[in-house]
């Protein structure tokens, strides 16, 4: 359920208190116990400035089969809540936050699995939340201050009426075609903002991958959790792609173009094609930014499309160590050290480079991940890490790598921090900068 939410600068005078759920999906709080967030399996007290109101656009999550955990005011231990406190027979599960887009998580969700080999949870991201002076409250911040997908920026209605109208102008188009299921049916930002006219327009192009993540938002394996989106079944021709971009770029503010979305799976699978895209859209005009979202496995394919005029590489990523990388991307025919090589070669065609770097907190944040991104950032020079919280149920996603327990960790703000400090160059967003 979508929720209204506060300006971020806000902080609660006091550590709000914890929030369940019973077994119809009724919340409520239990101020008895404060609330308490999750890193790499640990509970701890979110501090105050790590607070902000639950922003505009985000839902709250119920966690079948996870028992919320609280913090005792009294002690600052952390507590278990095993039976409904206001009537057991209501039966009790824990509550997330699933924030808005620009927004980072600091601590996930405390919970404790019932039982063992539970079904894992659906693939979103579950923040901290409390309940505190009227309003909830998540372990977070605003990590870009770019407007492009909160929530205030769509109406239902002007959609309604935009995109039919578009549609029916390019009814031989696939991909319009496709972008037009994607913005009315499963409310993609990035669709959304295509039929509105603006920013950043997303084209997809490959039904296919070369990776088998284990956390991947387009296809999952028969009975795991379920795919949060239809992946593209078409490889759209270079006109449809030239067609859709150049109309973008002529009429749209800051205009974006992005191969490589989250309803396909590897671009690079198509780079002949995009190259021919770009190619005929850098023929009908020089405006704009192309940009690439890509898991970086074809070093030779990279290059090819940043001759082609390609400006800018988005490179997906859970982990700087490679046993934790290929753990979660399970890469076909490539290896973690493709990836470094497309960003070199991005980086020496004068080309601009951000790592979309998945931000879970106890993984993220730990040591030994801080001293090889250090050291990723070091060899390569991106340009811009862009802080997205990692969709998948944290505790699966820890069990799946095997990430010991006892990993020392420096919090995600000291972590950032830490890195700003070390790299000041390097820069820190959610979305796809405009570059021209």
């Amino acid at each position: 359920m979508p929720i209204l939410g506060q300006p971020s600068n806000m902080h609660p005078a006091v550590s709000p208190f914890l929030v369940f759920a019973d077994g119809k999906g009724n919340i409520s709080d239990f101020s008895p116990l404060a609330m308490a967030g999750m890193s790499n399996g640990r509970f701890l007290s979110p501090a105050l400035e790590d607070l902000i109101p639950l922003p505009e656009g985000s839902e709250l999550f119920l966690l079948p089969d996870r028992l919320p955990v609280g913090i005792d005011p009294q002690t600052g231990e952390p507590l278990l809540l095993e039976e409904n406190p206001f009537d057991a027979d209501l039966g009790i599960q824990a509550v997330a936050a699933f924030m808005a887009p620009a927004h980072t998580a600091i601590l996930n969700s405390a919970f404790r699995e019932k039982q063992e080999n539970l079904e894992p949870l659906p693939l979103f991201a579950y923040t901290a939340v409390g309940w505190y002076d009227g309003r909830f409250w998540v372990s977070g911040f605003r990590s870009d201050s770019d407007i492009r997908q909160d929530a205030g920026q769509f109406k239902q209605s002007v959609l309604n009426k935009k995109t039919p109208k578009l549609m029916a102008q390019y009814p031989d188009n696939r991909l319009i075609q496709h972008l037009g299921k994607c913005c009315l049916t499963y409310a993609c930002p990035a669709a959304r903002n295509y039929f509105l006219g603006r920013w950043e327009a997303p084209l997809p192009t490959s039904p296919t991958c070369n990776a088998h993540c284990i956390g991947c938002i387009s296809l999952q394996p028969s009975g795991c959790c379920p795919s949060t989106q239809e992946r593209i079944r078409f490889v759209p021709t270079a006109a449809e792609i030239h067609e859709l971009a150049v109309e973008h770029i002529k009429k749209a503010e800051r205009p974006i173009v992005s191969f490589g979305q989250g309803c396909e799976g590897e671009p690079l699978l198509q780079a002949e094609t995009i190259e021919k895209a770009i190619r005929k859209i850098r023929n009908s005009t020089s405006s704009g930014t192309i940009n690439l979202n890509s898991n970086a496995s074809l070093p030779a394919k990279v290059k090819v499309l940043a001759q082609s005029g390609l400006d800018s590489l988005r490179v997906s990523l859970n982990s700087a160590q490679e046993i934790y990388y290929t753990s979660y991307y399970r890469p076909s025919n490539y290896r973690y050290e493709d990836v470094e090589l497309s960003i070199k070669i991005m980086k020496d065609a004068g080309k601009f480079v951000s790592l979309n770097y998945f931000i879970l907190p106890g993984f993220t944040d730990s040591v030994t991940e801080f001293d090889a991104l250090s050291r990723l950032i070091e060899r390569c020079s991106p340009d811009l890490i862009q802080l997205r919280n990692l969709n998948m149920d944290p505790l699966w996603y820890l069990r799946c790598i095997s990430f010991p327990g006892e990993a020392q960790t420096m919090g995600i703000r000291a972590w950032r921090d830490a890195l700003h400090k070390s790299f000041p160059s390097l820069g820190f967003g959610y979305f796809n900068p405009y570059l021209q």
